[in-house]
């Protein structure tokens, strides 16, 4: 195991580091072993208050952030995404110490992230109203401004990625927040405040608070003074925080939720491609992924070879220490690595052929092998509820029209992909199928430059894209009465 220095364990307020009011600690855990990694503050309302009350400061009409020109902005961004390059092996393996993903991944996804940062302050000087031909003597035009100070609640799965999903789009549009990191993986989020400082962002502007939902993530979207709050996590919870946003002062909200993503093989696919596409569909990130493609639907012709084939490739998937050469780490947790191994018994239970793993690896640490199940239903619990973790659900179809309606029949819709060589299938498939993101012959490729979010129970909003800052901006309309006769 890698010598990991945790620097920041405080919550980080105004640019300074700060003990909980309450002085209170919460231990993060190293899923590997199942031993304390580090007690962090467990900030409650009263940091958020104090949280929510620098980032109005900074929010002020006359403070330094909201005075600083949008292309200043823009520069402060790249500078950070400069400082997380120049620090990717120390908050790679931070992010493998707290999450437990594989050390090569967590560092493909710093770098990853960088480029987010450097997309959207490419923006902040390119934020622009329109001139409009309204009716009557009148000249008219928007403005686009920042929606204000928001707040951020983050998962666990993907750490320093959705830190910076969330924050990118309030620097380049020049809002302020309070972000939470998810109680489970709070180090990075605190190892990046530290970067965002030396990068000269202002105090305020961007605030960490660590600590449990039901307190600061609570106390965070009842706060009178926040004006959006955006959340990535389960449907479950988006339902609350969504309540919560309308309790006060209707809060602006963008939620990025769960989903029980199709992947749609046809016949006339290869079948070796078409496995390894659904394999890493179904098991990125040890299958901690919102959109993973887990419900593997192959048509009746090849499905045999199939299932085969994805019972090969799951049974060659190497699972260990995430410091090594593997590609699956451990879950982030007992309640989840708990979670996922009832749905492993509910599945055998329920009368799907378990081809691949169906059990924990070792007895320490919370190791999940890779999971393969045939013969599935619709009407299964493994083919209709999230699991969140490395488990793939393989049905038979036989007809298109089938298959899309049975895609379809979820209260999901984040994600869906095809696999076929036919461009018309694909199109048909793609026009026919309700959900946010859609890949053919490929799967969860996202970029800087892509919209993502969900349809249905899978979320409000996109994040990422144009649509990504959109959603951190309002739209002011200005009107100019003129004078109907000349004035000369």
């Amino acid at each position: 195991m890698a010598k990991v220095d945790v620097k920041y364990t405080k919550l980080f307020i105004n640019n300074e580091w700060v003990d909980a009011v309450s002085k209170k600690t919460f231990p993060t855990i190293n899923p590997v072993d199942e031993t304390v990694i580090a007690k962090v503050a467990e900030g409650d309302k009263a940091d958020v208050d104090l949280a929510v009350a620098a980032a109005k400061k900074a929010f002020h009409r006359y403070s330094e952030w909201r005075t600083l020109d949008a292309s200043q902005r823009g520069r402060l961004m790249l500078k950070l995404a400069d400082l997380m390059e120049r620090d990717v092996k120390y908050l790679a393996n931070l992010e493998t110490l707290d999450n437990g993903k594989p050390v090569k991944q967590a560092e493909g996804e710093v770098l990853w992230s960088a480029s987010i940062l450097r997309y959207y302050a490419g923006k902040a000087d390119k934020i622009f109203g329109q001139t409009i031909p309204a009716d009557g003597e009148v000249v008219t035009f928007t403005l686009k401004e920042p929606v204000g100070v928001c707040g951020q609640i983050l998962p666990w799965n993907y750490p320093i990625p959705m830190i910076v999903w969330k924050i990118a789009p309030v620097l380049a549009a020049g809002c302020t927040t309070v972000v939470k990191p998810a109680e489970q993986t709070p180090l990075t989020a605190l190892a990046l405040a530290a970067l965002i400082k030396e990068a000269g962002v202002p105090a305020g502007v961007i605030n960490v608070i660590t600590g449990y939902g039901p307190t600061a993530g609570n106390a965070l979207t009842h706060h009178p003074d926040v004006d959006k709050i955006a959340f990535t996590g389960s449907t479950e919870v988006g339902r609350i925080i969504m309540q919560a946003a309308s309790a006060v002062n209707l809060k602006r909200v963008t939620l990025e939720l769960g989903g029980k993503s199709p992947l749609v093989v046809f016949n006339d696919a290869d079948v070796e491609k078409a496995a390894e596409i659904a394999h890493r569909a179904a098991f990125a990130n040890a299958g901690q992924c919102c959109v993973a493609g887990t419900r593997t639907y192959v048509q009746s012709g090849i499905y045999d070879k199939f299932i085969a084939k994805a019972a090969e490739i799951a049974k060659k998937r190497s699972v260990g220490n995430p410091y090594e050469d593997v590609q699956q780490g451990p879950q982030i947790d007992k309640e989840q690595f708990d979670k996922i191994l009832g749905f492993i018994d509910a599945g055998k239970k329920g009368g799907a052929k378990c081809i691949a793993g169906g059990d924990r690896q070792g007895k320490v640490g919370y190791f999940v092998q890779p999971t393969v199940f045939a013969d599935v239903t619709d009407n299964m619990k493994i083919a209709r509820e999230e699991i969140f973790g490395p488990v793939q659900s393989i049905l038979k179809f036989e007809t298109f029209e089938e298959v899309v309606d049975r895609a379809n029949d979820s209260n999901y819709g984040l994600g869906a992909g095809v696999v076929t060589n036919d461009i018309t299938t694909a199109l048909a498939f793609v026009k026919h199928v309700r959900a946010g993101s859609m890949w053919v012959n490929t799967y969860e490729h996202v970029t800087p430059q892509t919209p993502f979010g969900g349809f249905k129970e899978s979320g409000i909003g996109r994040e990422l894209g144009d649509d990504g800052i959109s959603q951190y901006l309002e739209n002011k309309t200005v009107s100019f009465s003129l004078p109907k006769k000349p004035l000369l």
